[in-house]
């Protein structure tokens, strides 16, 4: 929405060939010459060395398995659609895993960059510290329709219902895999889930015992070091302590103006583990500190206290994670999990506030008869904010306390054994904004043979409103005749004023997936859905007045309603190839279609809903190809179409990434990676919330050392 609020271990069901490895990378930009160069030492690569023989490392012992035997590996996760250990052809769901061999392969430098492998997952740049990522559609800054979580721990955020990504940038190298659920997740993980969930689960402490360092930079990148340590307090209690800093460079305007968002970031935290017969106890904490800035856009957000030059603020904060499992049998368990969140922000004179949170999860899972499995839980969670008033965001109350409660219940029956299952579950969600809200889902799997799989989908999810929706106060600067007023003789001001009487924005819907194993080699999935959303955000505009102070100017609120609707549909194509035993091939294509009906004003002002179909990319594809050139050598290519933006004017757009990667001795990685090669620099979006100058994302080279030992 235009300057709104300015503001245990589960593979992805999985039948990729994939490795649980390290990996480094960040981004840059660079001279044309550098580049050309670069092309050239991996063109070089891929003769060098073509000789020599396959040999397995110990590194590389699941390269020998076929896509069909990877299907039949249970490896137990928190995050699946139904939080628990099931094979790809038990899970009804449109469902995307991205490892942490992928993340490494890859050069991916923060997890919007990974993010971008998984089909149907908008992901765009807005400048160095600030990604918008969405599912299915209604991208933005904040992307309220998508829940994120890490280790199962909820990112949202009542005040921005959506996810700041540079408080999420994690030490790269412990995330174990990022498991994506594209559509309705909304009976296990409640209210937000709407167009799906994106969950970052980081490795245990006894997958990285030892010392990892790691460090490099380049043009973009200028420098980044990271370090771990994880050992043992005794056999059955490992733990893990690490540290990472960085420095990323401005982006430039248009023009080629500094726009002043230089990154500077430091984190570090710890992990401990313990296990005991049955029970699984984990303590894992964090805390980070960002330094960044920004240039507003005078354009878009014409108050005299907005000046042309950068400003600089800071993000700072951390959470601490406790989690209890017990486990009676393969078919009965139960987790606890509590989590206590706090973090601060500001960003002069446009923002500046501290939310804390505390968030309990209970679950349990038993069999009932012969045929169910029942699984029930309950939720709590509690957010204390405090907004600091600034010239251009104020809210009324300014502190408030947030309260959510849950249960939910879930059920998969088995109807015919491996071949037929069918799932029904609910969750009720009380919030502080619409009280009660019911969100069903029905699922059902047919498996008629090994090699194939069709299911399908009906659910229900809602979206609550943000705090600023219901109290916030925000002086937009919107010109009149964006709100279609005739030009007046003296300035008018336009303000968004939250409304108590916004509701829940309500989502029905309709999914058809389908998997087939063509051969041991070739896979390929296929999802289909049609989403219709009611009580989507609308505005409506209120009764001009003259203000009391000077200068003197007309006022005209814009009102907050749940008059717009939207019916959006498309489908996504998944494939994974394996030519050679030495060469990967995975790619994948996303359509999405949207037909919003709301009003002129949403339309002209409000990109994240009543302009989302023209924001949200219609077509997006993407190829990776790996290669092991020996054992020593690697190369990896990352190609990227992503279809134009027409509320921004951004075009279509090219990429590709490029990493090589050379292992001298054992442990020991040399990595040479390259970002956004076809072009100095292009447009991917524009800050729908903080009217940031927009941003051309720069070509980047950068090169860096691994060592493990």
């Amino acid at each position: 929405m235009a300057l709104l609020i300015k503001n245990n271990r589960e593979a992805r069901p999985s039948w990729r060939t994939r490795l649980v490895l390290t990996r480094m990378g960040l981004t840059q930009s660079y001279p044309k010459r550098l580049v050309f160069r670069f092309l050239i030492f991996i063109i070089l690569c891929c003769f060098i060395n073509s000789s020599v023989a396959e040999n397995k490392s110990v590194d590389n012992q699941f390269l020998g398995l076929s896509i069909e035997e990877l299907m039949n590996v249970k490896v137990v996760s928190v995050t699946s659609v139904s939080k628990r250990s099931q094979k790809l052809t038990e899970v009804a769901s449109a469902i995307f895993v991205i490892t942490q061999e992928d993340i490494r392969r890859s050069g991916a430098t923060s997890i919007p960059e990974a993010l971008r492998m998984a089909p149907g997952v908008q992901v765009s740049r807005i400048s160095t510290d600030k990604w918008a990522v969405s599912i299915r559609g209604f991208n933005g800054f904040s992307s309220s329709k998508v829940q994120v979580l890490v280790d199962g721990r909820s990112d949202y955020s009542p005040l921005i219902t959506g996810t700041l990504w540079a408080q999420q940038d994690t030490f790269m190298e412990d995330i174990e895999r990022i498991e994506i659920i594209r559509g309705p997740a909304a009976t296990v993980w409640g209210t937000n889930a709407v167009n799906g969930i994106i969950n970052i689960i980081t490795k245990k402490a006894s997958d990285t015992q030892g010392t990892l360092l790691t460090a490099g930079g380049g043009s973009f990148e200028h420098g980044f070091f990271g370090a771990r340590y994880g050992g043992k307090i005794n056999e059955q209690t490992p733990f893990r302590v690490y540290a990472k800093v960085f420095t990323r460079d401005n982006t430039t305007s248009l023009l080629g103006v500094n726009n002043h968002d230089q990154w500077h970031s430091s984190r570090g935290g710890f992990r401990l583990d313990h296990t005991r017969e049955i029970d699984q106890l984990t303590l894992h904490g964090e805390i980070f500190y960002n330094s960044v800035g920004d240039t507003l856009n005078k354009d878009s957000l014409d108050l005299p206290v907005i000046s042309g030059n950068g400003q600089r603020g800071h993000q700072e904060g951390g959470y601490m994670r406790f989690r209890w499992d017990r486990v009676f049998s393969e078919q009965s368990s139960l987790t606890l999990q509590a989590s206590y969140d706090r973090n601060r922000y500001q960003l002069l004179p446009y923002s500046k506030y501290d939310a804390e949170s505390f968030d309990v999860d209970f679950q349990h899972r038993f069999p009932l008869a012969d045929r169910h499995d029942l699984t029930w839980g309950a939720h709590y969670r509690s957010n204390n904010n405090k907004v600091f008033d600034t010239e251009v965001v104020t809210f009324s109350p300014r502190q408030k306390n947030n309260y959510f409660y849950s249960l939910f219940v879930r059920d998969e029956i088995t109807l015919i054994p491996d071949r037929l299952q069918f799932t029904l579950g609910t969750r009720l969600d009380h919030n502080d904004f619409t009280g009660l809200e019911v969100q069903p889902n029905a699922r059902i799997m047919w498996t008629p043979n090994a090699k194939n799989s069709i299911w399908m989908a009906v659910s229900r999810a809602v979206r609550t409103p943000s705090r600023l929706e219901h109290n916030g106060h925000v002086n937009t600067g919107i010109g009149s005749d964006s709100l279609g007023i005739p030009s007046l003789p003296i300035p008018v001001l336009a303000t968004i004023q939250g409304l108590s009487s916004f509701d829940s924005e309500k989502l029905l819907a309709y999914e058809l997936g389908y998997r087939h194993q063509i051969s041991s080699d070739t896979s390929i999935d296929i999802s289909g859905f049609i989403n219709d959303y009611s009580g989507l955000r609308d505005f409506s505009l209120g009764a001009l007045s003259l203000s009391s102070g000077l200068p003197q100017q007309f006022i005209i609120p814009i009102l907050p309603n749940n008059k717009a609707s939207a019916l959006t549909y498309g489908f996504e194509v998944s494939a994974d190839w394996k030519p050679l035993d030495k060469w990967h091939l995975q790619g994948n294509y996303s359509y999405l279609d949207m037909h919003i009906s709301a009003s002129e004003e949403a339309k002209n002002f409000d990109p994240t809903t009543g302009a989302a179909d023209k924001v949200s990319p219609q077509h997006q594809f993407s190829l990776r190809s790996n290669y092991d050139i020996s054992e020593k050598l690697q190369l990896n290519l990352w190609l990227r179409y992503t279809s134009n933006i027409s509320f921004y004017n951004i075009p279509s757009y090219v990429t590709m990434d490029a990493k090589v990667a050379y292992k001298p001795i054992k442990n020991v990685e040399l990595f040479l990676v390259g970002q956004n090669l076809f072009s100095e620099s292009h447009r991917e979006f524009v800050s729908d919330i903080i009217p940031s100058t927009p941003a051309l994302i720069p070509r980047g080279i950068y090169v860096g050392a691994r060592w493990q030992f």
